[in-house]
């Protein structure tokens, strides 16, 4: 339920409203329109990539050896880009805060970025899509990409003076997730509704609950 409703103070409760899809409470890091589906792709950890693996010490003698490692990341960063774009991923919905190498080339190729999302968000868009998230450095760099989501819409949703992306999903389940934007005059207020109804749809659940004879 947290993850499926959003309280908005300031508007009369009669503004309230339930919208398809499932809202996230902050803006697009990297915003590119698009008509009609596209793939999205989940990823926990940074896409710019570590020169060195965990833990091992990564030793620079020379101003040259920084810049040309600097170059070698940049180079990675792109290719991973374009190996995105050429596998028709526009979105990318990311654990990590992404650094702003992967921003830059996130525009330049088309992709939209939303940063920092929470554990229980990925795993309702994971349990909501089928997929599990994408690990970018490991393996063949150029294999197919199949951990992609199919999103029918994804667009910018303005609740008041707060920005929020608004995203449709193709559920592979029964679940077809809606949001409930609640509306109130002051937090408090919203906080009561929000529990009322979190405490009715817990009986609702419990109502319907399979009974074994």
């Amino acid at each position: 339920f947290p993850e499926l409703h959003a309280a908005v103070p300031g508007l009369p409760l009669a503004s309230s409203r339930i919208l398809p899809g499932i809202v996230l409470l902050r803006d697009f890091a990297v915003y590119c329109p698009t008509d009609g589906e596209l793939r999205a792709l989940l990823v926990t950890e940074p896409l710019r990539p570590a020169l060195t693996a965990s833990g091992v010490e990564f030793v620079v003698d020379s101003e040259g050896q920084y810049q040309a490692s600097l170059r070698w990341i940049t180079e990675r960063t792109e290719a991973l880009m374009k190996h995105l774009q050429s596998n028709n991923v526009k979105l990318l919905l990311s654990r990590a805060k992404q650094e702003e190498v992967v921003i830059y080339y996130a525009k330049l190729y088309g992709v939209s970025l939303v940063e920092c999302l929470s554990s229980e968000e990925m795993a309702l868009i994971s349990e909501i899509t089928g997929v599990s998230p994408y690990t970018p450095f490991s393996g063949n760099r150029d294999r197919e990409i199949t951990e992609t989501a199919v999103v029918t819409f994804c667009q910018p949703l303005l609740l008041v003076s707060k920005r929020c992306v608004h995203i449709g999903f193709t559920s592979v389940c029964a679940f077809q997730p809606h949001c409930l934007i609640l509306c109130g005059p002051v937090d408090g207020v919203n906080e009561q509704h929000a529990s009322a109804l979190q405490e009715a749809f817990t009986m609702l659940q419990q109502l319907f609950k399979t009974v074994d004879r």
